[in-house]
């Protein structure tokens, strides 16, 4: 079953994730990576990142499906503990666009 959101599901976890860093539960494993310091996250996303590099290398589309999401999500920690958000993301890409684009 999926689950409608009244924004994208990215825009969702963005703010799931800031309001697990915010609360800073013991439970919650965004909190504590993000406790642990963003040289830790760092390392996770490069981890996650050469994943889905064997997994595109491997032809796996289910693999690369797979880690390209635990990349992302490890993604949205990092900008969140850099103050960076989504829309500022999309502003830079939509930029891009319309300067090449002319």
């Amino acid at each position: 079953m999926v689950k409608t959101y009244p924004m994208s599901f990215l825009t969702h976890l963005e703010k799931i994730i800031d309001d697990r860093v915010t609360d800073n539960s013991a439970d919650s494993y965004v909190a504590k990576l993000a406790q642990s310091g963003l040289d830790r996250v760092l390392k996770k996303i490069g981890e996650e990142a050469g994943e889905v590099i064997i997994g595109a290398k491997n032809n796996s589309r289910n693999e690369v499906i797979f880690e390209s999401a635990d990349l992302i999500f490890h993604l949205l920690i990092v900008l969140r503990m850099l103050n960076i958000s989504l829309k500022d993301i999309e502003n830079e890409l939509e930029s891009r666009h319309y300067k090449h684009n002319k």
